[in-house]
Order: C-alpha cells, then sequence, then structure tokens
C-alpha cells in the first residue's frame, strides 16, 4: 500500500506521455500551441507579480513595518530566488505543464504529487477570487471619478454589505452619521439598505468582479496567442505609468519619513510577510506554459529570474518612494499609491494610478486564469482526475474544459462571497509548493556526464552544504538563541499552539542540517527549503489549520477517485 502511494513517474515517461497529448477521453491526440519566448515569459512573470501586491497590499506591510519594509522585500525576494533556481533545474528537465504538480510526481511519487496538486488549486482559485474583487473596487472608484454611480448592491458581496450594515448601524446608533463613517462602511450600508429584495432576500452581487472574470476566461480560453498579446500589452501599459509615478513621486520625498527605519522592530517588518509575498507568486503560474514554450529549457528559467529580479526592483523603488512621501503611519489603506498622491495635492495623478490598478490586476488575473486550467491537464492526464480534465480545443489547442471550469470556480464565489479573510492561503499554499519543489531537486536522480553534454540545459550550480548548512544552523542558534528559548515559555493553548509551526521549522532545519552533513546535499535547495518554511511559520496556526482541513478534503477525492484511476497504477498491474 505504502509503495503504491509514493509510486513515481520518471522523466522519460513524463516526456513521452506530454509528446502524445493524452488530451481527452476519447484519447485524441492534440497538442498545446508552442508560442512563448523568454520575452512573453518576462512579461507573464510581471503581470502576476507586478499587481495587487504594488496597488493595495504594499501598504499594509509599509504601516506594518515601517521604511525597513524593503529589507522584506529582500528577504522574500531571495527566499523566491532559491525557488526560482530549483524550478528553473525542474523546467529545464520536464518541460511540461503541471509545475510543481509535475516535478512531485518524478521527485516524491504520486500522493505528494497529488497534495501539491490540490494546494495549487486552492491558491490559485483564492487568490484570483480576491483580485477579482480588488479590480471590482478599483473599476468604481474609477468610474466615479468620471461621474459614474453603479448602485452599492451591483458592487459588493451579500456577506460584506451584512457585516458592514450592522456594523454601521451599531456606530451611527452610537451617534455617528453615515457621511461620517469609512468608505467601506457607507457602499455596505447603502448595498443592504438599497438592495432589490425577493421576499426577504436581498439581490447583492459583484458584477463587476464577475465580469472580468468571464473575459479574462474567454481570453484565455481562445488561444495562447492572445492570451500573450493581452498580456504584453497591459505589462507594458503599467510599467509606463509606475516609472511616470517613481519619476514624479522622487520629487515629493522627505527624508524625514524615513525614520525611525524599522519603528515596529524586526518582528513589526515580519507582519507583512503574506501581504509581501502575495506580491511574489506568479512566477510558479509561468511554469504551467512549459508547454507552449518554443524552448522550455532555456526560456523558462530565463523568464522566471528576469521578471524575479525586476519586480524585486520595482518594489524597493516603490516603498522607498511611498514611506517617503508620507509617514508610514499614514499607509494602512486599500489605495496606498493614489493615497500618498493625494495627500500632496496631485489628484489628477491619483486618477492615473487607479486606471492603472484596474490594469495591474486584470493582468494578474489573466496569468492565474491561465495556470490554473494547466495544472488540471496534468493531473488529468495521470488519471487523479477524469480524463475531460484535459479535452483540447481542436481550435483554439486550449485546455477547453478546464478553463471552463476555472472561470466557474473564480466567478461564482467572486460574485457573492468575500474571501479576503483567507487570504493568506493563497500565501502559505505557495510557499509549500516551493517547499517541495526545492525537496525534490534534493532528492531527483542526478544527470549523467552524456546528457549534460548533449544538452545545453540550466542546472543549479552545486555548492556542498556538508559544513555550510550545520554551520549556518548554529550560527542561527546563536544570534536567536533568545527567541528559541522563548519558544518553550508559554502560558496557555492559545499561546503554545501558535508556536508549533516554529517548532516544525526547528525540526526541519535540526534534519536538514544532519542530511547534509551525511548526505552532501547540494547548499542551494537546502536554503529554498529552509527559508520558504521559514516563511511559512510567520503565517500563523489558524492559517495552517485551514491549510490542513483543505488538504484532508483533497485526500478524501484523491483515495475515493484517483488512487483507483491512476494511469500509473494501471500500468504497474499490467
Amino acid at each position: 500500500m505504502s509503495y503504491q502511494l509514493f509510486r513515481k513517474k520518471s522523466i522519460p515517461s513524463i516526456l513521452h506521455e506530454a509528446k502524445q497529448g493524452l488530451s481527452d477521453a476519447e484519447g485524441h491526440s492534440s497538442e498545446l500551441r508552442k508560442v512563448l519566448g523568454v520575452r512573453d515569459l518576462t512579461a507573464m512573470g510581471i503581470a502576476a507579480i507586478v499587481g495587487a501586491g504594488i496597488f493595495s497590499t504594499i501598504g499594509t506591510a509599509s504601516h506594518d513595518g515601517g521604511p525597513g519594509v524593503i529589507l522584506l522585500f529582500i528577504i522574500t525576494a531571495i527566499c523566491c530566488a532559491f525557488s526560482a533556481l530549483c524550478y528553473a533545474e525542474f523546467s529545464s528537465r520536464i518541460p511540461v505543464s503541471g509545475s510543481a504538480y509535475t516535478y512531485a510526481y518524478a521527485s516524491f511519487g504520486e500522493l505528494i504529487a497529488w497534495i501539491i496538486g490540490w494546494d495549487l488549486l486552492m491558491e490559485y482559485a483564492i487568490g484570483n477570487v480576491v483580485v477579482a474583487i480588488s479590480w471590482s473596487d478599483y473599476f468604481t472608484r474609477f468610474l466615479t471619478g468620471f461621474g459614474i454611480h453603479i448602485p452599492a448592491y451591483l458592487t459588493t458581496d451579500y456577506l460584506s454589505s451584512y457585516r458592514g450594515f450592522n456594523d454601521a448601524t451599531a456606530q451611527m446608533a452610537g451617534g455617528a452619521t453615515l457621511t461620517g463613517l469609512s468608505d467601506n462602511l457607507q457602499t455596505a450600508y447603502n448595498a443592504w439598505a438599497y438592495a432589490p429584495k425577493i421576499g426577504n432576500f436581498r439581490i447583492i452581487a459583484d458584477i463587476p468582479a464577475l465580469l472580468i472574470v468571464t473575459f479574462i476566461t474567454w481570453l484565455v480560453y481562445i488561444g495562447i496567442k492572445e492570451t500573450r498579446k493581452a498580456t504584453n500589452l497591459m505589462v507594458g501599459l503599467k510599467m509606463l505609468i509606475i516609472f511616470a509615478v517613481l519619476a514624479i513621486g522622487i520629487f515629493y520625498v522627505s527624508p524625514v519619513n524615513w525614520h525611525p527605519f524599522l519603528p515596529n522592530g524586526f518582528s513589526g517588518m515580519m507582519k507583512g510577510v503574506s501581504a509581501v509575498f502575495f506580491a511574489y507568486i506568479g512566477f510558479d503560474a509561468i511554469s504551467t506554459t512549459a508547454e507552449e514554450c518554443k524552448d522550455p529549457q532555456r526560456d523558462l528559467p530565463k523568464g522566471m529570474f528576469y521578471s524575479l529580479i525586476i519586480c524585486t526592483v520595482l518594489y524597493i523603488l516603490i516603498a522607498m518612494v511611498l514611506t517617503g512621501m508620507v509617514s508610514y503611519k499614514k499607509l494602512n489603506v486599500g489605495e496606498p499609491l493614489a493615497f500618498v498622491f493625494s495627500q500632496v495635492g496631485l489628484n489628477k495623478i491619483s486618477a492615473i494610478i487607479s486606471f492603472s490598478a484596474v490594469v495591474a490586476t486584470a493582468s494578474v488575473i489573466l496569468v492565474f486564469q491561465m495556470g490554473q486550467p494547466r495544472i488540471w491537464m496534468s493531473m488529468s492526464r495521470d488519471g487523479l482526475l477524469p480524463k475531460i480534465f484535459s479535452r483540447i480545443h481542436p481550435k483554439y489547442h486550449t485546455p477547453s474544459f478546464s478553463t471552463i471550469l476555472t472561470g466557474f470556480f473564480v466567478a461564482i464565489p467572486a460574485l457573492f462571497l468575500n474571501l479576503t479573510e483567507v487570504t493568506d492561503l493563497t500565501s502559505i499554499g505557495t510557499l509549500f509548493a516551493f517547499v517541495l519543489v526545492c525537496g525534490g531537486v534534493l532528492i531527483l536522480p542526478k544527470r549523467d556526464e552524456e546528457e549534460l553534454a548533449a544538452t545545453k540545459r540550466f542546472q543549479i550550480k552545486y555548492i556542498n552544504a556538508k559544513f555550510i548548512a550545520p554551520a549556518l544552523y548554529i550560527i542561527g542558534l546563536i544570534i536567536f538563541w533568545k527567541n528559541f528559548v522563548h519558544l518553550f515559555q508559554y502560558d496557555s493553548w492559545g499561546d503554545f499552539r501558535e508556536k508549533l509551526p516554529f517548532y516544525l521549522f526547528f525540526i526541519l532545519s535540526t534534519g536538514l542540517a544532519i542530511f547534509s552533513y551525511r548526505k552532501n546535499f547540494s547548499l542551494i535547495p537546502v536554503l529554498g527549503l529552509a527559508s520558504c518554511f521559514y516563511l511559512m511559520t510567520e503565517l500563523g496556526y489558524t492559517n495552517w489549520l485551514r491549510f490542513l482541513i483543505w488538504l484532508v478534503i483533497g485526500l478524501v477525492i484523491y483515495f475515493t477517485y484517483g488512487y483507483k484511476n491512476s494511469r500509473l497504477a494501471k500500468n504497474t498491474s499490467q
């Protein structure tokens, strides 16, 4: 039983099956179109990374960490760089769709592959729902600037309006006025108060969120060429606006706002891990397009690195301008870029930024809506999902059924729900994928000399971690000795459970130090695994619990369908 759960697919068999297509229930073979180059992949990475993060969550992170938030961007970028190197190693050896799911199948086996595939589906779905809702907010505010007002009950979700109405009513009962409440509370109150009814049920739905998801899904459905053109156009436009923002904003920077640099200390800066990391998960989506790349072994690694470097520089510069224009204490707002320019009297620039945010968030939805169907397609090829999920459209050469289903999975929740309370699941899910990819490189069979000589594929430079990893482990214990001792001091169950993820990190880092010494592990995957797992610990017990519940649901589906229908199991039994 245990052997069957961890049965692996060899790299040659993965490449052979991808070449065959294995595309639909009838067994017809149909390949995806190979049209993407380095520039396209870089643009897709930038499209996914420079989105809600730079126009929204960077404000919260700056409020918590102060000007020192730039250090958090650098730390997170380094962790992502280690993971990007591991992704590049896998993509050069296994240039097929599926991302971390396919990589885990070749290194850890079927059960872990299913877990990571299920995890990625959650990551993309929740992330896109949240971004779609954010797009709706930016879009309605942008229209308001032109005097176009959409009724509040058509621009918000049911649950948010219900909660907001009750909150606003309670505050007004205490003497507050409606106009004195925040914009969000006013919108929620008006949505609930003036929504049309059917009996006692109010008709409240976020129509703009539905429309953008529908449009993006259609765009992804009709072809990768159309998706590529739209992505390149949107990226070019928002990059121009960001450069203009930097060029103008630098003249309004007051260095006094950069002091104190870390007002809330290191722990305050690390509060922004989820907000910052949410901005960096885009390069994971690039790897799902491997079968649509002209030369995936060469182009995918370059696209990942270029987009990561460009976006890190942009985030650091934007954070410096934001915290330099106004005090970090004022930046806990939903639209920080527009806010800081309005604070210095540049209201027209603020309006332009709102338009840029509409374009930027749309590009994030585009890349993620493209990534999720390709993961479903890969899981279906392996028999872990029904064959219809891998059906390729005969004309458009895209995963047709999976693309449409992805649209429904994102559009319906975006229409009626607000998932902001579980957005950290996107970050913890992505970090988990990064951890497994880095770990997979450590146990992946080494390439023989003949394979290396015959190709010019990317390969991680081997640096022996035998002494370096244990040395870093000991240095870390010495530097953070007080924090380590504090882990074992708690007064209640609530205090203890919040520290549980850190116990897991201590066990993992100890094991990595020992096995690096004994097995001569490669240093870069070890650093990637440890750093990403540490970032997971910063996301708190509640998010870990939600994440584990999602994985349990996935395991139920695997054991009721995937385990019995696995192609690998059928091939083994023959």
